[in-house]
């Protein structure tokens, strides 16, 4: 089958891109690479941050250099392949360039903070950058939807008053106010599809790709929005900001004190040294893969939940499974992958077992 060759490709390539950024971090630090480059870099400049910066910008590009070929091949390749894409490699080009200035402008100040606590709060590092963490998370929430998404694409108000009554109906519901429905051309880059709940506080809102608005009836809309909106209802989206900061201070927390750890064993004196820096990648890396399987199941957890709540509000269990298949078949995802990789990988559940899980649930009509 398609989707699951199609899956399976991008998986493997995305587990080989792992470990090819873990041996070269382990090969930066084992060897005088990362001192070189710093040494380097200090021959221009007296300023620790500059070397810092500089350092984190060159290793970097020698990343971006190294994995084009890579992120070529899934990225566009790929798409185009399974008639996913409606990208030119022009396009695709200047998407990622976007998307690379965003990812600049806000990791910037993110990377100079975190050597000015390396610095100045000693051992104890993790914990006001984490709290810059978490006050980011909160407000990239709020801009996000009004500031970063308009970037990327059109951001138009829903058109369909018939879809935003019910749509606002099934807000009131949930307890929510939205009065914010919109509309994103989807299609510039990709025939997959897909809608979401997403903002904080007053930038709140529902969008909707316009290739799920072009090819799903009403009522399949209906049962996807229902879904988004019971993460809402069910608190999803507060246990997940409680669980992420406390995740996000005990993980910080760990990598403080490996790091610390394993220095002298890398040959470095000082938690501050420039060339040092690749060892918190490392390790955040290593905690990463003891996390994602724990992360996935209690978000596969909270798909069951919001699947579940969109069927009881709705009443339209067969509406919605089919909403989901056709959903899977227009995104090309695999209907039932491995039991290991969907344990180790998978967020949401497969839809083999959404669809079996609202069946045994719930009695469809006729």
């Amino acid at each position: 089958m398609d989707s699951k060759k199609y899956n399976n490709t991008k998986l493997g390539i995305g587990i080989f891109k792992g470990i090819l950024t873990f041996i070269f971090l382990f090969l930066l630090v084992s060897t005088n690479f990362s001192r070189i480059i710093e040494n380097y870099l200090s021959i221009f400049s007296t300023n620790n941050y500059v070397v810092f910066l500089s350092f984190v910008f060159s290793v970097g590009v020698i990343f971006s250099i190294i994995f084009f070929p890579l992120n070529y091949y899934t990225d566009f390749y790929l798409e185009h392949k399974y008639n996913l894409s409606n990208q030119t490699f022009f396009k695709w080009i200047w998407e990622g360039l976007k998307a690379l200035i965003v990812s600049v402008v806000i990791g910037i100040p993110i990377m100079l903070f975190l050597f000015y606590s390396l610095i100045n709060y000693g051992s104890l590092w993790w914990l006001p950058f984490a709290i810059l963490l978490f006050v980011l998370s909160v407000v990239l929430a709020r801009i996000v939807p009004t500031i970063i998404l308009p970037l990327f694409y059109k951001v138009t108000p829903l058109e369909n008053e018939e879809l935003k009554y019910r749509i606002s109906s099934l807000a009131k519901e949930a307890g929510l106010s939205v009065e914010n429905v919109y509309s994103f051309d989807m299609s510039k880059n990709t025939k997959k599809a897909n809608a979401a709940f997403t903002g904080l506080g007053k930038s709140k809102r529902i969008i909707l790709g316009d290739t799920l608005l072009e090819n799903f009836s009403l009522d399949e809309i209906e049962t996807v929005i229902a879904h988004e909106l019971g993460h809402y209802k069910k608190k999803h989206i507060l246990k997940n900001i409680i669980i992420g900061t406390l995740s996000s201070f005990l993980t910080l927390f760990l990598i403080a004190v490996l790091y610390d750890v394993s220095l002298k064993y890398f040959g470095f004196a000082d938690r501050t040294i420039v060339a040092a820096i690749p060892l918190l990648s490392l390790w955040a890396m290593i905690i990463g893969l003891a996390q994602a399987p724990l992360t996935n199941m209690l978000s596969r957890k909270y798909e069951y939940e919001a699947d579940n709540y969109s069927v009881t509000v709705t009443n339209k269990p067969e509406v919605f499974s089919n909403a989901l298949e056709k959903l899977n078949k227009q995104n090309l995802g695999d209907d039932n992958p491995h039991p290991f990789v969907e344990w180790y990988f998978y967020s949401h559940p497969s839809i083999k077992k959404r669809i079996e899980s609202i069946k045994k649930h719930f009695i469809y009509e006729g």
